[in-house]
């Protein structure tokens, strides 16, 4: 897991794919953190992202870095805890101009189930389970 959370953090950015009415819907991310012994990432409740993760949890993502690009996908899980927003945005510091620990809006959510393939152009792919 920590090599998935590395090479994401390498990308910089990463794009994060949900589904809302049968439609694919794909946007930039950039958060992941590992907390208790999973992968989080983070957005708020008030955005369209976070209500297509309640309707339908299943997700993807994909990274690219250095001619290597990563698949990431499983189930998504809010973890509501204070503890668990406070770690994420104390590793994210400039997330805290627009998210509180303590507000309604903060949403930090992990990885259930994750498997993450990391694809080049030279050699096979890697499977990492988590």
């Amino acid at each position: 897991m920590k090599e998935v959370q590395k090479f994401l953090k390498e990308c910089g950015v990463y794009y994060l794919a949900t589904v809302s009415n049968n439609t694919p819907k794909v946007r930039p991310f950039g958060t992941a953190e590992i907390y208790n012994d999973h992968l989080y990432i983070q957005t708020g409740k008030n955005k369209d992202v976070y209500k297509q993760v309640m309707e339908n949890n299943n997700v993807e993502l994909c990274g690219f870095k250095d001619n290597e690009w990563i698949r990431v996908s499983g189930r998504l899980v809010l973890d509501d805890s204070v503890e668990a927003k406070k770690d994420m945005l104390d590793k994210n510091p400039n997330l805290r101009s627009m998210y509180n620990e303590l507000d309604n809006n903060t949403a930090v959510l992990y990885f259930e189930n994750g498997e993450a393939i990391i694809y080049s152009f030279t050699d096979e792919p890697r499977v990492i389970k988590f």
